[in-house]
């Protein structure tokens, strides 16, 4: 295996141009994944770049299994300021499953907002899941998140990103915040997906209205892209109608094919419903267990 430094590490001295820098400490991170196939179809790990509190682990993945990487973030949440980057290359033909540790956190901020970047790239005949597991908001929290994701001809994607407003269990209530998502997904260089999240002030109010929440504090988008994905439609409506059932209620979803792309919304009360559904349609649609950090 060769691991590759595919850029120096980023410097830690303050940047004059970003006033949050000078004002307090920022946490930054970045990770760089890259996987290919070997002649006999395996995938192996050909580059590792960490830096600051981003971090990946690969644990052994069960057998028949793709590799899987795990995603960290040591710096133990977001708040304003903080500045995180990753970045996964699926070669031709490969495969992979990338994950996090545990659901991020993002805290009440001083000044400015968290920012998130992913970039995603799989390669022809490749397959790459992105399966973070939930974020949660807390009251004051700030976050601009982008996920851009490039898929070759004949591969195969498969995302989900999920968002708690603050935790049901402790009381919380989220009267301010700041969240701005956006999701740009491409075939062979053809933008087939493009979606855009923007949910400002008192959450609580926004997502009161009938056709903006009625009232949920949990939120969750699913996609699937590339090769037959437009062909799984009835099929990810069933696994999404036996997750709801199991759950026994709490949740709404629905889901929908454009341009060969399926995407399905879940909604929730709270964050368990969302957490348990998402990952009975999730595992449904992989055909196998998810990764066990999810059971954690």
């Amino acid at each position: 295996m060769t691991l590759a430094l595919a850029s120096p590490p980023p410097s830690t001295a303050p940047d004059a141009a970003d006033p949050d820098a000078t004002a307090l400490q920022r946490a930054r991170g970045i990770v760089r994944l890259g996987f290919v196939a070997d002649a006999d179809g395996a995938t192996r790990l050909t580059t590792l770049y960490q830096a600051g509190a981003g971090k990946a682990r690969l644990p052994r993945a069960p057998a028949g299994a793709p590799p899987l990487a795990v995603l960290l973030n040591t710096a133990g949440g977001l708040t304003g300021g903080d500045k995180f980057l990753t970045e996964v290359s699926i070669g031709d033909g490969a495969a992979a499953v990338v994950t996090t540790q545990a659901a991020e956190r993002v805290y009440r901020r001083l000044t400015g907002t968290a920012r998130v970047e992913t970039r995603l790239t799989v390669g022809r005949g490749a397959r790459l899941s992105w399966l973070p597991q939930e974020t949660i908001g807390f009251d004051g929290a700030g976050l601009v998140r982008s996920l851009d994701v490039s898929i070759g001809a004949g591969a195969q994607f498969i995302a989900c990103e999920a968002i708690v407003l603050g935790r049901a269990a402790m009381g919380e209530t989220v009267r301010t915040v700041e969240v701005r998502d956006r999701w740009d997904i491409t075939i062979d260089g053809r933008l087939v997906f493009a979606d855009r999240l923007r949910l400002v002030g008192d959450a609580e109010a926004i997502l009161a209205g009938p056709a903006t929440g009625g009232g949920a504090r949990a939120f969750a988008t699913l996609v699937l892209a590339g090769a037959g994905a437009a062909e799984r439609l009835d099929a990810v409506r069933g696994a999404i109608e036996a997750a709801v059932t199991a759950v026994g209620g709490g949740v709404e979803a629905g889901a929908s094919a454009l341009d060969g792309v399926v995407v399905a919304r879940l909604i929730a009360s709270s964050a368990t419903p969302l957490r348990v559904t998402l990952a009975r349609l999730l595992a449904a649609l992989e055909g196998r267990p998810l990764p066990r950090v999810w059971s954690c």
